[in-house]
């Protein structure tokens, strides 16, 4: 028996797209239970169409229980391809001489497809089936009871109301996050990534800080090529190693010469340091 393919359109994750198959499926006819069995028994058989009828007519109840599970760590256009997966797996394995219907019989075939995505696609640490089942289990109940209460609830609380042990509840609480990369976005319409979110604003980047450092050694370099007079007032004058900027005046009064002759070598060796420059930045494009 060859597999049967379920188109791309009806599984897009675009929301037009999903709606449009919303649309499709519900105009398709539903059957009855000695149709069921009449399909189940062809399928056996070997039978592409039947297989094909029973599922298309099931599509509806996989939504339904996708919607139960949405907000879990995957879109409800991936639920849904994931629990139609869970269905044809379903229709394939479907034992009508049992006596009972088979959405009954698929339902657990279509939860447990949803539930394996969420636990392989957005953890990077995979958990049991049941612990995935457990931790959903507790945070429905911690929307029930914080609406009820309007705080969060204590782990006593969950466990009376999901009848868990409370070491059962912390566990499960304790193992409910999700893990992120930090180059997805916070949502869809955002262009910015968890990295942005978490960089640390009061610290410099990391390119700045090499660039900075650089800098600092290239000058370094090149006021050691001048004169210690005319190197020293540059310092004075930017407040460069550390220190404070000093005005023209102070700097003059500290080595003792005149306020014109503190001028004249600041602006001589700047020229001289930006020929320098010049040609550094010449020598590099040789």
């Amino acid at each position: 028996m060859r597999d049967l393919k379920i188109e791309r359109s009806i599984t897009n994750r675009d929301a037009d797209s999903l709606n449009r198959y919303f649309t499709d499926i519900s105009k398709i006819d539903l059957v009855n239970v000695p149709e069921e069995v009449l399909l189940a028994a062809k399928i056996k058989e070997g039978d592409q169409a039947a297989l094909e009828r029973l599922v298309k007519a099931n599509l509806r109840f996989v939504v339904s229980v996708a919607k139960k599970y949405q907000n879990q760590g995957l879109t409800l256009g991936d639920l849904v391809n994931e629990g139609n997966l869970g269905l044809i797996k379903a229709a394939q394995r479907f034992d009508h001489t049992k006596g009972f219907k088979f959405i009954s019989f698929a339902v657990w075939w279509i939860r447990q497809a949803m539930l394996q995505a969420i636990a392989d696609q957005k953890r990077i640490i995979r958990l049991p089936l049941n612990q995935v089942n457990g931790i959903m289990l507790v945070n429905k109940a911690i929307t029930t009871l914080e609406q009820q209460f309007e705080r969060l609830p204590t782990p006593e609380e969950l466990s009376d109301y999901t009848e868990l042990t409370v070491d059962k509840v912390i566990d499960y609480l304790e193992h409910a996050g999700l893990s992120l990369s930090l180059d997805s976005s916070p949502s869809e319409e955002s262009e910015i990534t968890l990295m942005d979110t978490y960089a640390n604003k009061n610290s410099p980047a990391a390119d700045e800080v090499v660039e900075g450092r650089s800098l600092s050694q290239e000058l370094a370099r090149m006021l050691g090529r001048l004169q210690a007079r005319q190197a020293e007032i540059i310092r004075l004058y930017y407040g460069l190693d550390g220190r404070e900027s000093m005005g023209m005046d102070d700097i003059a009064k500290m080595m003792k010469i005149s306020r014109e002759r503190v001028r004249q070598i600041k602006d001589a060796t700047i020229r001289t340091l930006r020929e320098m420059l010049n040609r550094k930045l010449m020598m590099e494009y040789r």
